[in-house]
């Protein structure tokens, strides 16, 4: 059959050519450039290509970034993508000389390399952000460290607690999840090139030089694991997934404690908005916004993952230029969530009146009136959770605050034991007071301000080391810049 067709196919060259040439542009421009300069510089230190060759080569690479604007190219279909558009340009300027940059590479190593830069500069961008997140409800928790909360259990009051001791929980998690994307970042720290198709070159390439110019922190070490595996894909966004589910939990709660029912947390007017109709309505909507922002974020992020599913072990199509430009708007929403939350929680504060008003109402202190017992009346636990609980029952059928139950509590006492109590009725509205609950906790991880102090000094070691992270790899890439820079101008003088 003879096959009269001209490359590319119309409908090929707008539904998919055209496309992933404006993400080259968008995303990729830049760090294909540093790649070729990189590149070229070891092949010319390898003697992979002679000084002079090298030199014109760099003289081109100039020539072209700075007739060519990137922004104003437009896909015509002359040339397959980018990469071929500059490698014509090479060609038009030297001859075949302009095809030897390609030696020992492939469009395959390049790839996975500028999909990696472009990631690693949008995680540490994310990274900040949860850093500076984690520090404001650092401070925020230290703030609030004996603001009085009623804590929930299935969806009831439980138990007193602060809005520290709360905010302390959400900050632990917070920073796994930090050191978790710290963990992936460091999966995309690692070079592909110099993999070139699959198996390296028989070229005296030399991986390290390219990996240290780039600012990596190593070579990826196997060749076919640098094209075909992509784990640095799964596994980050495996990690922002857990940051948003995490953080979403934290926002049904906003919802459900600046309920009218429940009003434990007051947010200010500026993050609330009215109703066009009802005039009482204060809706706190910021807190919707999150929801949704982070509920977007977790199915973007799992999106990326389950393209990966039962795709096959090689270099593919998969796992590149249009799915990596999907994946990036989990950066643009999940960014716009934690801005959101980092300045809603500390904007927020606690209705200290509406948390004992709660506490008296569901007995939430009537645990320390059974620890009370058991220390001072050696009591077992359950015999004192006994007269507790019919303590508890007896003042809310009554309809009045636990502090008022001395009289219940002693007939349930007598009834249960067979003796009065030698817990005075001073005591006792000491034992059931929220104060009390809290104080008396003070062993590690409680809500006690003891123990409340070693926890956010430990979080504040937490959040130094991934920032001391964070900024190593910055400092590690700035200087691969300015020795790339230095050793491409080197060519130039040649």
């Amino acid at each position: 059959m003879i096959d009269h067709s001209k490359f590319p196919d119309p409908v090929y060259k707008e539904t998919v050519l055209a496309p992933l040439f404006d993400a080259v542009k968008a995303h990729y421009a830049d760090h294909m450039g540093a790649i070729n300069r990189a590149h070229l510089v070891m092949l010319a230190e390898t003697q992979i290509l002679s000084s002079e060759q090298a030199s014109a080569i760099a003289n081109a690479l100039v020539d072209i970034e700075a007739q060519i604007d990137v922004e104003k190219q437009v896909y015509t279909g002359e040339h397959e993508d980018y990469f071929f558009l500059i490698e014509a340009e090479l060609r038009q300027r030297l001859g075949d000389l302009g095809g030897s940059l390609h030696t020992a590479r492939s469009r395959n190593d390049m790839d996975h390399t500028l999909f990696k830069f472009a990631l690693q500069s949008r995680a540490e961008a994310m990274m900040g952000q949860l850093q500076g997140l984690a520090a404001a409800l650092i401070d925020k928790a230290r703030q609030e460290a004996k603001t009085p909360i009623v804590a929930y259990t299935h969806g009831q009051p439980a138990q007193p607690s602060t809005f520290g001791h709360y905010l302390a929980s959400v900050i632990e998690v917070l920073l796994r999840d930090c050191a978790r994307l710290d963990a992936a970042i460091v999966g995309l720290d690692h070079c592909p090139m110099g993999a070139a198709a699959i198996t390296t070159s028989g070229f005296p390439i030399d991986r390290q030089r390219v990996s240290d110019l780039l600012g990596f922190s190593a070579p990826l070490r196997n060749s076919y694991g640098c094209i075909a595996s992509v784990d640095y894909i799964t596994g980050l966004y495996s990690a922002l997934k857990l940051v948003f589910l995490h953080l979403g939990r934290v926002v049904q709660d906003m919802a459900f404690w600046s309920s009218f029912e429940v009003s434990q947390l007051y947010v200010p007017n500026a993050l609330v908005q009215i109703s066009s109709i009802m005039p009482q309505k204060r809706n706190p909507v910021p807190i919707e916004h999150m929801r949704h922002l982070a509920s977007i974020s977790v199915g973007r992020c799992d999106m990326m993952v389950n393209i990966m599913h039962n795709t096959p072990y090689t270099d593919m199509n998969d796992s590149e230029g249009e799915v990596q430009q999907a994946g990036y708007a989990v950066f643009e929403s999940g960014g716009r969530m934690i801005a959101l939350l980092g300045a809603f929680l500390p904007a927020c504060s606690i209705n200290v009146e509406r948390v004992h008003t709660n506490a008296d109402s569901a007995c939430i202190t009537i645990t320390e009136l059974a620890d009370t017992l058991v220390r001072l009346e050696k009591l077992s636990f359950r015999q004192a959770h006994e007269i507790a609980a019919e303590t508890a029952k007896a003042v809310i059928a009554e309809n009045k605050p636990l502090r008022e139950g001395f009289v219940s509590f002693c007939r349930a006492f007598e009834t249960e034991v067979g003796r009065s109590s030698r817990l005075g009725k001073e005591a006792f509205s000491q034992a059931v007071a929220i104060e009390t609950f809290v104080a008396v906790r003070d062993r590690f991880g409680g809500p006690a301000p003891h123990a409340l102090v070693d926890a956010f000094e430990a979080y504040q070691g937490d959040l130094a080391r991934l920032v001391a992270n964070k900024n190593a790899r910055q400092k590690r890439r700035s200087t691969a810049q300015e020795n790339l820079k230095k050793a491409f101008s080197n060519l130039l003088e040649i």
